[in-house]
């Protein structure tokens, strides 16, 4: 599912996840491997028109992983061993855009946000489509959130040491 249905299934777990990525600029990329080894990148996500984009320097080796096998991981950026900003996981499906209205509308994103936009057509660009989510946040909050489309939205409170 695309992300702007994941948002109108799960807008508690949408919101905190989209919230990291604005904040950050940033989050990892999980792709498998030639060899089924994973490999973790950087990379900037964008939200446009409803969906989750990531676009990736030509023939880079995790956009080569991604044409391959779709299967991903996005996660949002760590930056703190305390984990009491939260972090994001979504797994799902990479889909490559290709359509020029769409790629036309993902640089424009990209030249508002950072007054540089790729050139065509040497990058690629993925949008991700949700399988299922999570959120697990530490210090005094100390909660969980999953989600999938099966079983819907479960959270639980994680005990304190």
């Amino acid at each position: 599912m695309r992300w702007g249905e994941f948002a109108a299934e799960c807008p508690e777990l949408a919101e905190l996840g989209e919230e990291r990525f604005r904040r950050h600029e940033l989050c990892l990329l999980g792709t498998l491997r030639r060899n089924g080894f994973p490999r973790i990148s950087p990379v900037e996500p964008e939200l446009v028109d409803g969906e989750l984009m990531l676009g990736m320097m030509w023939r880079s080796p995790k956009a080569l992983d991604l044409r391959r096998d779709a299967r991903c991981v996005v996660h949002s950026v760590v930056t703190s061993r305390l984990g009491t900003d939260g972090d994001f996981k979504l797994y799902g499906r990479a889909r490559e855009v290709d359509e020029a209205d769409v790629r036309a509308r993902y640089r424009a994103a990209i030249k508002a946000r950072l007054g540089w936009e790729p050139a065509e057509p040497d990058y690629h660009l993925f949008a991700i489509d949700v399988d299922s989510a999570g959120y697990v946040v530490f210090g005094d909050e100390r909660r969980g959130l999953a989600w999938n489309p099966v079983h819907g939205l479960r959270t639980w409170r994680i005990a304190a040491p």
